[in-house]
This record gives C-alpha cells, structure tokens and sequence, in this order.
C-alpha cells in the first residue's frame, strides 16, 4: 500500500488512449493482459543524485532511487519492460575516468532489456563503445545505423522480439544523423539510412511479418524540431507510419509530463514520450490487452 501510494504521488501526469481503435472501457479485468514499459533517456552517466543545493534538480535523480522505484513496479507487474533511447555516455567525471563500463554495469544490475545509441554514445569513439560492450548485459537495437564494417558489427540487432504473458513485443531502434553532429573519426565506417523509411519497413515487418501484438520505436532523433518542422522527429516518424504503438525518444531532453498522442498515417492513435535527461524521471507506460487483440495504454512520468 505505502509502495502504491509513494508512485501515485510521484506521478506528475497520465494520459489515457485507445491503441488500435480499442479503448478502456471495452476490457473485462479478468480477461486482460498488462505488459508496462518503463524507460529512460538522456542519462548521461548521471550516477549519484543531485544535491540539495542544484536549484530545480535538487535532491532527484540517482542511480540508487530509480534501482528502488522499478523494482516497486516490477513487483506489481512481472510483466514490464526496462529500455533506454540513447546518450547513456558523458555528462560527469564517472564518464571522464571509467569510459562508460559504471554505466552498463549499473543498467545490467537494474536489469534493463533493451537499449539503443545516441551520438553521445560515440565520445570515446566506436571502439570505446566497442570495449564497453562486454559489460552490457542487455542488448542494443538500431535499424537505420549500419555497423557492418566496423567493431560492433553483430553487436547491435534492428530490432528485438519479447514474449511477456503471451504477448509479443517487437523493439527498433533509430539514430540521429552523425555527419555534422559526431566527428567521422568517432564513428568511422557507420553509415546512416533514412529514419522514416527504415520505421516504416521495420514496423510492417514486426506487425505483419512477425505478428507483433505491440510495436514500440526506441528512438534517438529528437522530440519535434518546432524551427523546422520538416526536419525528421518522433512526431514526424508517428505520421508517417502505420503500424507503431509507442515511441520512446531521446536527444532533445523534452519532458513530457505525459505522453503526446499522436495520429499515424491511417488515423490511428501512437503514443510518443520523453522523460527529459539526467535520470530524472522515469518514464511508465501500461498496455492492455483482450485475447491478444485490441490495445489501450495509458502512461505518465514519476519523479525520481
């Protein structure tokens, strides 16, 4: 009851949305299926908490309170699902001295299931991604990056398929544009292809080919780009797409106290979220599902 009460009132804001064309109302609680994802962004080897004095941080954060309030949630549902949109590298001397190994090892002990790359994950170049891939015992996901002439060739799949309850789960991952943003010697011989053609062919190939119930994008490219619309985002991948339920997204800090829902390219509803940087917040959505078919969601950020 206490653990209840405490990720209530750390709730700052929660959306409610049919999926699919499916709403709320439609469920019998006795027939239905909850899978919650849980998700991070933007960390930047924040380990330790903010102190008191970091003005409108202070006193949140850390590796150790967001360790304590997954491991509640999991407690209520087995079914739930840890992931990371990117930029997990630099931001603090832990980064400077230990080059990234505190960081996968602290997201392999809080059992995270999925991740994917931000351009800061290139800092000490790709083979100082590379030497740290060891130390990772979760797995990474990019569809649009291909590594296939460098170090982490074989070490970062498309996507990843997860079965919770029944329910099968398709994960792909996008990267922002290097050139321009990353130096060419960090990145060496990764080539980048459209993000918006590569979701459109990764998500036909989750929901229709391998009979994905829920499709989620885990997304480094940025929120929405207000000074050029155009400019590829999460907003602009959910319009152009047609079988995403939920996109996770890193790059732009953007907290968004509940998730935007937004129309895809047939009408449909996606959710897309952020949960700003540092490790602040924690992001949570539940899905819900009836005989495996139909899906409503409904998700929110927690203070950590």
């Amino acid at each position: 009851m206490k653990r209840r009460h405490f990720i209530q009132k750390s709730t700052a804001a929660t959306v409610l949305a049919s999926v699919g064309g499916l709403g709320l109302q439609s469920f019998s609680p006795a027939k239905t299926k909850k899978i919650t994802i849980l998700h991070t962004n933007d960390v930047h080897s924040h380990i330790d908490p903010f102190g008191p004095e970091d003005g409108r941080n202070a006193n949140k954060g850390g590796v150790a309170r967001r360790a304590s309030l997954i491991e509640s949630i999991r407690q209520e549902n087995p079914n739930t699902l840890l992931l990371d949109a990117g930029d997990i590298f630099q931001g603090t001397p832990y980064f400077n001295y230990y080059g990234g190994e505190l960081e996968f090892k602290l997201m392999s002990m809080l059992k995270y299931d999925v991740a994917t790359i931000g351009n800061h994950d290139f800092d000490n170049g790709i083979d100082g991604l590379y030497a740290q891939i060891p130390h990772a015992k979760f797995e990474f996901v990019s569809a649009n990056y291909d590594f296939s002439n460098t170090v982490m060739d074989t070490h970062v799949n498309p996507y990843k398929i997860i079965v919770r309850d029944g329910i099968k789960i398709g994960i792909f991952g996008l990267g922002i544009q290097l050139d321009g943003l990353v130096n060419k010697d960090m990145y060496k011989e990764t080539v980048y292809h459209d993000p918006i053609e590569i979701a459109q062919d990764m998500s036909r190939i989750l929901k229709e080919e391998q009979s994905c119930d829920l499709v989620i994008c885990l997304s480094h490219i940025g929120y929405y780009y207000k000074n050029n619309p155009d400019k590829v985002s999460d907003i602009n991948v959910a319009r152009a797409t047609k079988d995403i339920d939920l996109i996770i997204g890193g790059h732009t800090h953007t907290f968004l106290p509940k998730p935007t829902i937004e129309k895809n390219s047939i009408g449909k509803n996606v959710l897309v979220n952020q949960v700003g940087c540092f490790g602040l917040y924690l992001g949570k959505v539940d899905f819900y599902f009836e005989s495996g078919k139909g899906v409503s969601a409904e998700g929110a950020s927690i203070i950590v």
